[in-house]
C-alpha cells in the first residue's frame, strides 16, 4: 500500500502553490497588499513543480536529486538547498558550497526522528563574509511512512512562513517519491507475472513439439523443417526481452505458430482453428503474452484434459469503437461456471482443469486498463468456452 494518496499529493501541491507564490521566485515577487497571487506567480510555480516532478518520479537517487535540487531551490526562493538519502548527500545546489560538507551531520537528527528542525547555532560559518547562508531548515522525505532522506533549505535567516513552505515542499516531494516507488513496485510485479507466464509455457509442450518435429524428419522432411522454424520463432517471441506491450499482429503471429505446432502434434483433422481479424485492429497495442495463454487453455482443457476427439478453436478480433474486441472460443467440453469461478477466485491455475494463465491475464488487464477490462468467460458443461476481452486503442506498443 502507498502511504500517501493521490488526493493528498494534489492537496499538498495546492498548498505548495499558495505558499510558494508568496515568495520570491525568479523574477516573480510577492504581491503587496490584499488579493490572490498573480497569474504569473501561479504559472511559474506550476512550471517549476512540473520540472521537479519529472526528476523525483524516477526515485531518490543521486542523479534525480541533482536534477530536482535546482528546481526545488527556485521553488523555495532560497540561496541553497541540499537533498540527502539516509546515508549521504545526494545533491547541493546554490551558493556556499563549503557548507555541503556539514549537511550529513546536520540532517542526522531529522533522519532519526522524522521531524523537521531549524539549525542556526550549529551551522558552521564558512569564513566568507559575503556568504548568504546563516541558517538552515531541514525536513524529512518519507516513502510509505519511513524516512528515506531529507530536504534542507539554507538562507540568511529563519521565519515561520519559510519553515511552513519547506514542510509543504518536502511533503509534496515525498508524494512524488512514493509515486515513483509505486511505479517501481508495479514494474517488479509485472516482471514477476511475465516470468510466471513464461513458466506456464509447458515443458511438455516443448518436449512434444520437438518429438513431433522429429517424427516428420524421415516421412516429410520439408514439413519438419517448416515446423522447426515455427518452433524457433515461437520460442524467440515468448522468451525475448520483456515488453509491456506488443501489437495485436505480433501476438497473433506467435499464436499462429503455436497452433501449427499443436496441430502437427494432434493431427490436422483433430485440431482445427480459424482466425477472423479486422485489419484495422492489427496495430492495436495489447499486453505482451496476453492472448497466447487463452489459446493454450482452450487446447489444454478442451483437447488434453477433456479427451475430445476433435476441437475447433476460433479467434476473433474486431473494431468496437474506441476499443478492440477480442475473443478466443472453443467447442470443447466446457466447464461448470461455479467451479470455474471458484478456481479463478482462488487462483489455483495448477489444479486439474484450471485455466492456464487465465488468472494472470485477467489481473494484468485490470491492472493496465482498469477494473472494467477484465476477462469475460462464457461456459457450460458440454458447451465449450468463450473468453473475451476489450483493449482500448489509445495505448501504444513500445519496447522498454
Amino acid at each position: 500500500m502507498v502511504g500517501i494518496s493521490v488526493e493528498a499529493v494534489l492537496a499538498a501541491t495546492a498548498a505548495l502553490m499558495a505558499a510558494a507564490a508568496g515568495w520570491s521566485l525568479g523574477s516573480v515577487r510577492r504581491r503587496d497588499g490584499p488579493g490572490a497571487p498573480s497569474g504569473e506567480a501561479t504559472f511559474a510555480v506550476l512550471h517549476t513543480i512540473s520540472l521537479a516532478s519529472a526528476s523525483l518520479r524516477t526515485g531518490l537517487t543521486e542523479e534525480s536529486a541533482r536534477r530536482a535540487a535546482r528546481h526545488l531551490r527556485e521553488l523555495l526562493g532560497v540561496p541553497a538547498v541540499a537533498v540527502t538519502d539516509t546515508e549521504r548527500l545526494l545533491a547541493w545546489d546554490g551558493a556556499g558550497d563549503a557548507h555541503a560538507e556539514t549537511v550529513v551531520p546536520l540532517v542526522a537528527q531529522v533522519l532519526g526522528t522524522g521531524r523537521p528542525r531549524v539549525v542556526v547555532s550549529e551551522l558552521i560559518a564558512c569564513g566568507d563574509p559575503d556568504c548568504p547562508i546563516r541558517a538552515a531548515v531541514i525536513a524529512p522525505l518519507t516513502i510509505e511512512g519511513r524516512v528515506a532522506g531529507a530536504l534542507a533549505a539554507y538562507g540568511a535567516g529563519v521565519r515561520d512562513e519559510r519553515l511552513q513552505t519547506l514542510g509543504e515542499v518536502a511533503r509534496w516531494a515525498s508524494g512524488q517519491l512514493e509515486l515513483a516507488e509505486l511505479e517501481s513496485s508495479k514494474t517488479r510485479l509485472m516482471e514477476a507475472e511475465m516470468r510466471a507466464l513464461r513458466a506456464q509455457i509447458s515443458p511438455h509442450f516443448v518436449y512434444n513439439s520437438l518429438t513431433t518435429i522429429a517424427s516428420f524428419i524421415r516421412t516429410d522432411p520439408e514439413r519438419a523443417r517448416e515446423l522447426l522454424l515455427d518452433f524457433a520463432d515461437f520460442a524467440r517471441y515468448s522468451f525475448r526481452d520483456r515488453r509491456d506491450f506488443t501489437t495485436l499482429a505480433e501476438e497473433l503471429r506467435s499464436i499462429h505458430r503455436y497452433l501449427l505446432l499443436e496441430r502437427a502434434r494432434f493431427g490436422d483433422e483433430r485440431l482445427r482453428f480459424t482466425v477472423e481479424i479486422a485489419p484495422e485492429v492489427l496495430p492495436v497495442a495489447v499486453p505482451f503474452l496476453s492472448l497466447q495463454p487463452l489459446v493454450e487453455n482452450a487446447i489444454r482443457h478442451g483437447m488434453r484434459c477433456g479427451g475430445m476427439e476433435r476441437l475447433h478453436v476460433r479467434i476473433v478480433a474486431g473494431d468496437a469503437g474506441a476499443e478492440a474486441a477480442i475473443s478466443v472460443e472453443d467447442d470443447g467440453v466446457g466447464m461448470d461456471p461455479g467451479k470455474l469461478r471458484d478456481l479463478l477466485e482462488e487462483g489455483r491455475e495448477s489444479a486439474p482443469h484450471g485455466g492456464i494463465g487465465l488468472v494472470n491475464v485477467d489481473h494484468r488487464l485490470r491492472q493496465v486498463y482498469g477494473e472494467g477490462h477484465g476477462l469475460v468467460i462464457e461456459t457450460a458443461v458440454g458447451a465449450g468456452m468463450k473468453v473475451s476481452l476489450r483493449v482500448p486503442k489509445s495505448h501504444t506498443a513500445v519496447a522498454r
